[in-house]
């Protein structure tokens, strides 16, 4: 089976895949791509969200022969160490991780609303962000997000 991973072919050998597989566990358990962790298993936390032809979806119920020609995008390629993403670094601004847990899922959620919308409401906001956060810092994200969609419009990126 091919994926297209984070903007690369990757070939996945019959032996070490199922097609029913949910794309979580390619990612983690074949791929090793350990950032898109597994939260409740039935779609419900969004701790595994990533992203499919640019829309978010939970992993852990995406089998992986949905995603076939499909591009896939991870927490691992949302920005860089030299140059993150606009909403890492608004992460890093808003102090918003506590455990940290869901935070790549949360990322990539927030990443896959401002790619539509780079204005969004806190409306908006609190309908596309449906990832749970136990430490219940849903405030700071939403000032995260917000800052991030700023620094993406070409504002100031402070909060």
């Amino acid at each position: 089976m091919n994926l297209h991973l984070n903007g690369e072919p990757r070939a996945l050998p019959d032996t070490a895949v199922d097609p029913d597989m949910p794309l979580l566990w390619v990612l983690r358990d074949v791929l090793h791509l350990t950032g898109t962790k597994f939260g409740c298993g039935v779609a419900a936390c969004g701790a595994c969200t990533v992203h499919v032809d640019g829309q978010a979806v939970r992993a852990c119920v995406t089998p992986l022969a949905a995603v076939e020609g499909k591009a896939v995008r991870t927490i691992e390629a949302l920005g860089e160490p030299e140059r993150p993403h606009a909403l890492q670094e608004a992460w890093i601004t808003h102090q918003v991780p506590q455990c940290g847990y869901c935070q790549s899922g949360m990322l990539m959620a927030a990443a896959a609303l401002l790619s539509r919308n780079r204005d969004p409401s806190d409306a908006q906001i609190d309908a596309a962000i449906t990832n749970l956060c136990r430490c219940g810092t849903y405030p700071r994200i939403r000032e995260a997000i917000k800052t991030a969609a700023r620094q993406l419009r070409g504002g100031a990126a402070a909060g």
